[in-house]
């Protein structure tokens, strides 16, 4: 494709704004031949064109040097687009990437007023200027508060996020940060994350923030963070500040109900999972007692990262007593990171194999689907679904939810071949940029 209604193409961005309208005129080159096609279409529906590429020119690639950067502590040997230190605005607009903001140029200043890229996802840490710069690595990095009052200015919203290194960006500094970001309109969400990073990683950068927080530390976390949402409820009538799951269940807290979450805005960022889990089976629970879904006794094992298991198993328990499937819930042990990092889409699949080999399996084995790219071809260590199964000599079904698995033991799917269950894409996942499409 060459240019939208006589305008050149430099990404999908432009893509995008330019086919709003109820008439497009795309250039495009055919068998070596340049043609115009023209279409009519109710405005703002799309034509449905995808992209390989999200961004012709390159990805823009962060400057910063953040001592907690996850990726500086990457084991060697995944797929490659793990290891792009991306920090490109135009991948924030389109599936919700975190940037910094500290490498925009005037020309990107422009083109965010002239397109209106809204929502932006920022990663803030701090706003006081001389903390974040020390957290970015970065001395050079603009004051993240102007920033987002020029983007207010254009109307642009902002999902921001702070990933909290303990004694660094907490305590004091945590207040001015959630109180200086609710004081700005258009943060309409703010996500506070813990540091993570593999032992690899940990090891190697030696600094103080980057351990893990304690069961004190995430307890006074949510504390803190509680008394931010009362304040912002009553400020703006929604909770907008939000504790990551990593904190409620490290602290052992009470999960927030869905209301409190404004739509799950920051879902992808760890920050209602664990509701919509639960929600999922109340829901799952009321079909089952109400007679519109039939279950087979039978059994069934779950594989799962060792922080959401005891939710998990919690849940299976009571799946248990009102359905009579037995369910055994296996929590993995991470050893390519480290058991620090312990959520399920971080597993590789050599880990999930060795946890489930030796076992004596039933018939039913399930994983989350987290755990695979976004196109559900491979695990982060680039093992297949196909060679897993071989290697276990069970079939493997996917799924996000309790209610999935229900329904695919009450439909008896899981007798099906490896190729009728593979994985779709992620629609949940904003992961598309970081994995290798799949060919056809």
């Amino acid at each position: 494709m060459l240019a939208v209604n006589g305008q050149p193409v430099r990404d999908p961005v432009d893509y995008r704004f330019q086919t709003t309208d109820d008439f497009v005129e795309l250039e495009v080159v055919h068998e070596g031949e340049v043609a115009v096609v023209e279409f009519e279409k109710p405005i703002d529906e799309p034509l449905g064109i995808e992209f390989d590429d999200e961004a012709f020119d390159g990805t823009r690639i962060c400057n910063n040097k953040c001592f907690f950067c996850f990726l500086k502590g990457l084991p060697k040997g995944l797929r490659r687009p793990l290891y792009i230190k991306d920090d490109d605005y135009r991948l924030s607009f389109l599936h919700g990437n975190f940037v910094t903001l500290t490498n925009l140029s005037d020309d990107d200043w422009i083109r965010l007023e002239e397109q209106r890229l809204s929502p932006l996802h920022v990663s803030v840490h701090a706003t006081d200027l001389t903390l974040r710069r020390h957290l970015l690595g970065n001395r050079n990095a603009p004051d993240i508060l102007e920033q987002l009052r020029r983007l207010a200015g254009m109307r642009i919203e902002a999902h921001t996020q702070v990933v909290l290194c303990p004694g660094v960006n907490d305590g004091d500094a945590l207040d001015q940060t959630v109180g200086d970001l609710l004081r700005q309109e258009n943060v309409v969400s703010i996500g506070v994350v813990p540091v993570g990073s593999s032992l690899e990683g940990e090891e190697r950068i030696k600094d103080a923030g980057m351990r893990a927080h304690t069961k004190a530390e995430a307890q006074q976390v949510v504390r803190q963070l509680r008394r931010w949402q009362r304040h912002a409820r009553s400020l703006r009538g929604n909770s907008v500040v939000f504790p990551s799951d990593e904190f409620y269940l490290t602290a052992d807290a009470q999960i927030p109900s869905a209301g409190r979450y404004d739509g799950y805005s920051q879902w992808e960022n760890g920050i209602g999972m664990t509701r919509t889990l639960i929600e999922d089976w109340r829901k799952t629970r009321r079909r089952i007692r109400e007679g519109r879904l039939k279950v087979p006794a039978t059994s069934a094992m779950i594989a799962c990262g060792t922080l959401i298991a005891p939710t998990l198993q919690n849940l299976c328990d009571e799946a248990t007593a009102l359905t009579g499937i037995e369910f055994t819930v296996i929590p993995v042990t991470n050893s390519l990171f480290g058991e620090r990092v312990n959520v399920s889409g971080l597993i590789p699949g050599s880990d999930f194999a060795s946890a489930l080999s030796p076992r004596d399996l039933p018939e039913r084995v399930f994983l989350p689907r987290a755990s695979l790219d976004y196109f559900g071809a491979k695990f982060l260590d680039d093992l297949t679904p196909t060679e897993l199964e071989s290697a276990l000599n069970r079939p493997i079904s996917f799924v996000y939810t309790l209610s999935e698995l229900i329904e695919s033991m009450a439909d008896g799917d899981g007798h099906t071949g490896p190729a009728d269950r593979q994985p779709q894409p992620n629609l949940r996942s904003n992961g598309r940029s970081w994995t290798t499409p799949v060919a056809g």
